[in-house]
């Protein structure tokens, strides 16, 4: 077992304890998390494969990570605005094929879960994140197809049968969800056809594919009071068994959205000096799904304004990006929507202006890993 591993198993007894004000936060980072060590026994991605749909929705097991991750717009016919996160996390103790769990033993367990959510009241100025763990057995957390389901305790992503539409229940302390999602677009195989190179190292990559226009309607629920909201959601999936490698810090990921239903994807690797990374990557969608890549020399991203957080990492809330034709200026709705949990991260809606007109032409999320 690794020291992330152990770190995680620690958590697991903390959050089956009750809470207390006085309790440390341990912290891990994402390099922790998607090292390349401790990869013998399970399946890497190396090599671009099939992806078949719906079956690529469910759960990929042989890989030590994966998650179910949605992002989101939405606003009341008043007007009032709401940016919402949903992931689910699936993390592998051992390689269960090496290993396997004893079917008499219900407790006996491969997989660990975490899931992470927050609400960003535009209105307001207010992030409110919530963050819950277990681990997979029995019957605590999973993901299954016929039908399809994604579920951590009582948060779950479901459909009848495989097909869309989906539907999205979280319920947290200060927020809940309750939304219908249903795909406008087929999916995009990002990087090689969905196979994702994040550095040099083969099999430091993911399958990785994204919806990345889905008609979203439902409920937010804030401290009590419903609000009824339609708007548009991503999905991001990704399965790996190691990602980043050691001159690799984290990242800033961008997943847009613009009003004339086009939308882009990049995310911006970054180096031990916080600078580009050379595998960093993404792709545009056009208005009829035709793909075009993006690679870090056809993009010019330019820090225009920070925010720091309480314990000193400094974040970019407002970036100037160039690709092609384009000039835009992504904005933070408000600076602080950090996700302040046990992987800390700034996660948030964002709105894409047009830097020489000053219309705002799309909305999006950021997500920036130190």
């Amino acid at each position: 077992m690794t020291y992330h591993w152990l770190k995680i198993a620690a958590l697991l007894l903390l959050a089956s304890c009750t809470e207390s004000p006085e309790r440390e936060v341990t912290r891990l980072t994402a390099a922790q998390v998607l090292a390349s060590d401790d990869i013998a026994g399970y399946e890497r991605a190396q090599a671009p494969r099939r992806f078949s749909f719906p079956a690529d929705h469910g759960p990929h097991e042989g890989y030590r990570n994966e998650w179910w991750y949605l992002t989101g717009n939405v606003e009341t016919d008043e007007g009032r605005r709401f940016g919402y996160q949903v992931t689910f996390f699936r993390s592998a103790i051992r390689p269960s094929a090496n290993n396997p769990c004893d079917d008499d033993i219900a407790w006996c367990t491969d997989h660990v879960w975490m899931g992470h959510a927050a609400v960003s009241d535009v209105t307001s100025g207010e992030h409110m994140a919530a963050e819950i763990f277990t681990r997979q057995e029995p019957g605590l957390a999973g993901a299954n197809l016929d039908p399809f389901r994604v579920w951590l305790q009582d948060w779950q992503l479901i459909a009848r049968g495989n097909e869309f539409p989906w539907e999205l229940e979280v319920i947290s302390g200060e927020f809940s969800l309750a939304l219908r999602l249903d795909a406008k677009k087929t999916p995009v195989l990002q990087g090689d056809n969905g196979l994702s190179q994040k550095s040099q190292a083969p099999g430091n990559a993911s399958y990785y594919y994204s919806i990345t226009r889905l008609e979203t309607s439902g409920q937010v629920h804030v401290r009590g009071q419903a609000f009824t909201v339609t708007g548009s959601s991503w999905l991001d999936r990704e399965w790996s068994t190691s990602a980043l490698a050691p001159d690799q810090s984290g990242w800033d990921w961008f997943s847009l959205q613009f009003d004339n239903s086009s939308e882009l994807m990049y995310y911006q690797l970054r180096d031990l000096e916080g600078t580009a990374h050379a595998n960093s990557s993404g792709n545009y969608t056009s208005l009829m799904g035709t793909q075009t890549p993006v690679t870090r020399d056809d993009i010019v991203l330019e820090p225009l304004e920070t925010w720091t957080a309480p314990g000193g990492t400094v974040y970019t809330v407002e970036w100037r990006m160039r690709w092609r034709d384009n000039d835009w200026r992504i904005r933070a709705v408000f600076p602080d929507q950090l996700m302040d949990v046990t992987i800390q991260y700034w996660e948030g809606a964002v709105d894409v202006i047009d830097s020489t007109s000053g219309e705002t032409v799309g909305r999006g999320y950021l997500e920036m890993v130190r």
